[in-house]
């Protein structure tokens, strides 16, 4: 992905079965372009995703996404997948710690 490229996320729009996401992507030698990206509505009552991570998932996607083609993806819509949604909570939720499982302090 280029240093010159900017992601702004618009906003997003709850459907029916999705909560879809909108954002602009400009980069200094093209137009600005519009992308839109997908959550399903049951991954958020089914607690495998929250309201408040959904921008940051879609951000991670796009930038997946444009990486991956040399910014100029031949698609503006993607869906995420009950893989991203895993991947993303594995790596952005730490551990519990129960204090039970606390190794003794030597004195």
């Amino acid at each position: 992905m280029s240093k010159e490229i900017l992601i702004q996320f618009l906003g997003f729009e709850s459907k029916a079965s999705t909560r879809e996401y909108t954002f602009v992507v400009r980069e200094s030698s093209t137009e600005p372009r519009e992308f839109k990206i997908a959550i399903a509505q049951q991954a958020f009552s089914e607690h495998r995703a929250r309201f408040q991570d959904g921008p940051d998932i879609c951000t991670l996607k796009l930038r997946r996404e444009l990486t991956t083609s040399d910014n100029h993806p031949a698609e503006s819509h993607f869906d995420i997948t009950d893989l991203e949604l895993d991947d993303y909570y594995r790596k952005h939720t730490a551990p519990i710690r129960s204090w039970f499982n606390r190794k003794p302090v030597d004195e």
